[in-house]
């Protein structure tokens, strides 16, 4: 069996089986470098030289925490849920809470989608935003696999089909440019307007597992246990009774990191100037910062680690040198089957960025390998826009290693309520890698 199919099968095998994730990418890395003919020597080289990669993520979700946890004392998040809570009002019928939820999960999509183009911060806002309307979810009753589709939906669907913000990144300087680098010596030329055009396709057809999982899948009243979200994140501290100058100076810090991390690309920049605001109105002492960023980083340990885990893991399956062998390998069975092509293609793209969980890091590694094989096998160019722009996002649609499905767990589970396989990443996976295979599918043959 090729190494990165039985890597990847061995990490997913031992998530499902609730085994720690960072312990699943380890040994999996270490099983597809050793399969795919690495020493234990070389094999833990690839991975320590690749844990470097992830370690400055790390600390930025560390020091995302720490402002989460010092905005949680400045008594915001509870004004906010308190004031969402009166939405309900004493009106409790099925009906009235059904449109509540509705509006809450609408405003979170919105908020995501805006995450990524109209005010690019990515998963910035979701240590903030999320934790303080945990209150208001568990009162709802309202399932929080809903809630992970949704912000996982508004972190991945619009940098895959708007061309600002992160999408600009995604598909003009890195799809774009790798499809034409890779492509120029074959004379396939893609334009700009291209590239949307041929990824609303899969794009919709995430649209639809939104719909499936907010309407159907998760529609039912879901019980989680009353408990104080300002314990779990603040080492015991009660949040301060709410002051002017705190809440404004909160606002102004929420604004200030925001803004900075826009200005100078540094979630850690931002966080520490938002950090530093606050102390400056009162809400913590600065002699208890190390309390606060330790509070943080137990906050957000688990999926630090797990981000810089994955990027040993895929460092070692790119020195086995054997991602190349799995596409070769994969369709020289196949001869001249258009159709069967493309849905391998699609599912040996799901395989290789399941255990990389990067769309962004996975294009130019597929795009030098399935652009002359679409050629090969007759594919329009906004096809081989759809193969491989909808093979490098199933990566952040639904892997356990995606700051796509970290990001909301990192919100979502800070009463530990939330499993990250069983909550985030499976639903994530069936609702959106699914329909993007099919409708990728589809789409590579219709166009």
């Amino acid at each position: 069996m090729n190494a990165v199919i039985l890597a990847v099968l061995v990490m997913v095998a031992l998530s499902l089986a609730r085994v720690s994730v960072v312990f699943a990418l380890v040994v999996g890395a270490l099983v597809g470098g050793l399969v795919g003919g690495l020493s234990l020597e070389q094999t833990l080289d690839a991975f320590n030289q690749g844990v470097g990669g992830g370690a400055q993520v790390a600390l930025a979700y560390a020091t995302l925490g720490a402002f989460a946890v010092a905005i949680s004392r400045s008594g915001l998040p509870d004004m906010l849920a308190n004031r969402l809570i009166t939405l309900l009002g004493k009106e409790t019928t099925a009906a009235h809470q059904a449109r509540v939820k509705m509006l809450l999960l609408t405003a979170v999509l919105l908020v995501a989608i805006s995450s990524q183009n109209a005010i690019p911060v990515h998963i910035a806002f979701i240590p903030v935003l999320i934790p303080p309307l945990l209150t208001v979810m568990n009162r709802l009753q309202l399932d929080r696999r809903a809630v992970a589709c949704a912000l996982t939906f508004g972190l991945t669907a619009p940098y895959m089909l708007l061309p600002v913000g992160f999408g600009a990144i995604f598909l003009n300087d890195i799809l774009l440019a790798n499809l034409n680098s890779a492509g120029a010596p074959l004379g396939l030329e893609i334009t700009r307007g291209m590239v949307p055009m041929a990824m609303a396709i899969p794009v919709g057809g995430m649209a639809l597992g939104l719909m499936v999982a907010v309407l159907w899948s998760y529609r039912r009243p879901r019980e989680y246990q009353a408990q104080d979200i300002a314990a779990n994140v603040g080492e015991g501290h009660t949040p301060a009774k709410p002051h002017m100058l705190g809440l404004v100076m909160s606002g102004v810090a929420i604004v200030a990191a925001l803004g900075l991390q826009l200005y100078s690309g540094s979630m850690i920049l931002g966080g520490l100037v938002g950090i530093a605001l606050l102390s400056l109105g009162g809400i913590f002492k600065w002699r208890e910062a190390d309390d606060l960023f330790t509070s943080g980083m137990r906050m957000m340990a688990l999926i630090g680690f797990i981000m810089i885990s994955a990027a040993g893991f895929a460092e070692v399956m790119k020195t086995t040198g054997e991602i190349d062998a799995l596409v070769s390998g994969a369709f020289a069975i196949f001869g001249d089957n258009r159709g069967l092509a493309a849905l391998v293609m699609l599912l040996v793209g799901l395989f290789i960025t399941l255990g990389i969980g990067s769309s962004f890091s996975t294009i130019p590694i597929i795009a030098a390998i399935f652009v002359p094989l679409a050629v090969q096998f007759g594919f329009s160019p906004m096809a081989t826009v759809v193969l491989v722009g909808t093979a490098a996002a199933l990566g952040d649609a639904g892997s356990p290693a995606s700051d796509s499905t970290l990001g909301p767990t990192s919100g979502l589970n800070v009463d530990r309520q939330h499993d990250h396989i069983w909550d985030s990443v499976v639903p994530t996976f069936l609702h959106y890698n699914l329909p993007l295979v099919g409708f990728g599918w589809l789409a590579a043959m219709m166009l």
